[in-house]
């Protein structure tokens, strides 16, 4: 399958924070995401702050406010995306996944993280390491990371 055939989703699960969502619709349409997955409900939406924090992506990445995330994520599995939740107890680390072909990457909310459902929904849960007192990052910092690592194994993959 052609690169620019592959699907690349993130999918963000009950983000709370305008900041932390407009700062992911950013990342992903740099990093070369084709879409925006966001929950109807216990999210925010896509307002004012976030088109303000997303730098003007939100008029580039196209953006599904969807009733149910697992719901979402049970369809694109149907598709043969592969679903990569990222989540500190993980036992992979982000770089040893392989991360080239069809994803979504779901990152969860600040403080909570992923949704219990959504975690077991995962095909794959990977993790970031962390060496400091700090036990988390920012859920935009995290996603921005981890999206990166796919754009970087894609390149290299050619």
């Amino acid at each position: 399958m052609e690169d620019n055939k592959i699907i690349r989703l993130l999918t963000a699960d009950e983000i709370e924070d305008p900041h932390n969502l407009g700062a992911l619709i950013r990342s992903a349409e740099i990093a070369g995401c084709h879409g925006v997955i966001i929950p109807k409900r216990r999210a925010v939406a896509v307002t004012e702050i976030v088109s303000k924090v997303s730098v003007g992506a939100t008029e580039y990445m196209p953006i599904a406010r969807v009733i149910n995330i697992n719901e979402t994520i049970r369809e694109l599995k149907d598709k043969g995306v592969w679903i990569v939740g990222t989540d500190g107890s993980a036992s992979t680390l982000y770089y040893d996944q392989d991360l080239t072909g069809p994803i979504a990457i779901v990152v969860g909310s600040e403080g909570r993280g992923m949704n219990k459902l959504t975690m077991k929904s995962c095909d794959f849960l990977v993790k970031i390491p962390m060496m400091g007192k700090i036990t988390s990052l920012n859920a935009s910092v995290s996603g921005g990371i981890v999206m990166f690592e796919a754009l970087k194994q894609r390149i290299n993959k050619k």
